[in-house]
């Protein structure tokens, strides 16, 4: 212990805080925890920290700091409010807030987005019930819009694109819908798009991926299609015969004025019958070959070998016994 004139002290080498209390003439130190009360004027400076106490305050100052910091992705955008009010978009990367004053009740994804919606057994313009399926392609373009001017932006896309798919159906027969589905995506984006322009979202393209149909009117259609497809082919078939015809029309006006030709042409044919090495019998009517003469031409040839013949045999019987 160190003594001066006029005040009194104690050294101490261990840490610890003390409660000091100054009266006139004189200083007087005691360890936390006593209290000295010499003289009419007391003053005390009481600096008793409890550790558990600097603990919660460090953990309360990172739980701040944590709740500070806000990190949104490169495709991504925050919507950030200050008390209740608008104050701006952040993002991408790092950005801070002011805790508890603060909040973020959106972070939108700027991407292309996909949506998938059907109408179920929706009435066509000639009353047939049909279940289209469809896909819509999307995306945000006014972060500020899709955030303040709708409540759930991909809730209402779907049930937009919902309806105007309804009313398209309605206004279309099935004949068309099966066959004209580009200018159906056309006006569908058409209408939806319409209708979201003032969300700040942006429709890409409207595709119709299936149509399905009752199992009845299928029947029908498809017997209709078979029906449809022997009437063509008859047709066709009628079409070729006229044409055929008129072929030989042609040919019979070439042949009418060469009769040698015909003959010709009539031997080719009996020839490429006859020359794959098969027996075959070929019957003919008599008057197709009297037309083409080939009766009488047989006929000429057979009489000409049969004269020969007869002129072969006959000095064999002239010539007299010996």
């Amino acid at each position: 212990m160190d003594e001066c004139y006029g005040m009194r002290f104690i050294r101490t080498e261990t840490l610890s805080l003390y409660t000091t209390t100054i009266y006139p003439g004189r200083y007087s130190s005691s360890p936390i925890g006593r209290r000295v009360s010499h003289g009419p004027f007391r003053e005390e400076l009481k600096m008793d920290i409890d550790p558990l106490i600097l603990l919660i305050v460090a953990v309360i100052l990172l739980v701040i700091l944590a709740k500070s910091i806000r990190i949104v992705n490169q495709w991504e955008r925050a919507v950030v409010l200050f008390l209740g009010k608008f104050v701006g978009i952040r993002g991408p990367g790092l950005f801070f807030i002011v805790p508890f004053l603060n909040n973020i009740p959106y972070i939108i994804d700027l991407r292309v987005l996909t949506t998938s919606f059907k109408a179920e057994q929706t009435l066509t313009k000639d009353t047939v019930p049909v279940n289209v399926d469809a896909v819509l392609f999307w995306q945000v373009i006014d972060v500020e819009k899709a955030a303040l001017e709708v409540r759930d932006y991909k809730d209402s896309i779907s049930l937009a694109s919902q309806t105007a798919l309804r009313d398209v159906i309605g206004k279309t027969i099935l004949a068309d819908m099966l066959t004209g589905r580009e200018a159906i995506d056309a006006e569908l984006q058409r209408l939806i798009g319409s209708r979201v322009s003032g969300w700040g979202i942006r429709i890409l393209s409207v595709e119709i991926r299936d149509v399905v149909i009752p199992g009845a009117l299928q029947d029908a259609m498809s017997m209709q299609a078979q029906a449809e497809r022997e009437r063509q082919a008859r047709v066709i078939l009628g079409d070729s015969e006229r044409q055929i015809a008129e072929k030989f029309e042609q040919a019979a006006k070439s042949y009418e004025n060469n009769p040698t030709a015909l003959h010709l042409r009539a031997m080719n044919m009996l020839y490429e019958g006859l020359k794959r090495g098969q027996s075959t019998i070929v019957i003919v009517p008599s008057t197709a070959l009297n037309t083409m003469n080939l009766g009488d031409i047989t006929g000429t040839i057979a009489l000409a070998k049969t004269v020969e013949k007869e002129k072969k045999e006959q000095p064999d019987h002239e010539q007299p016994p010996q």
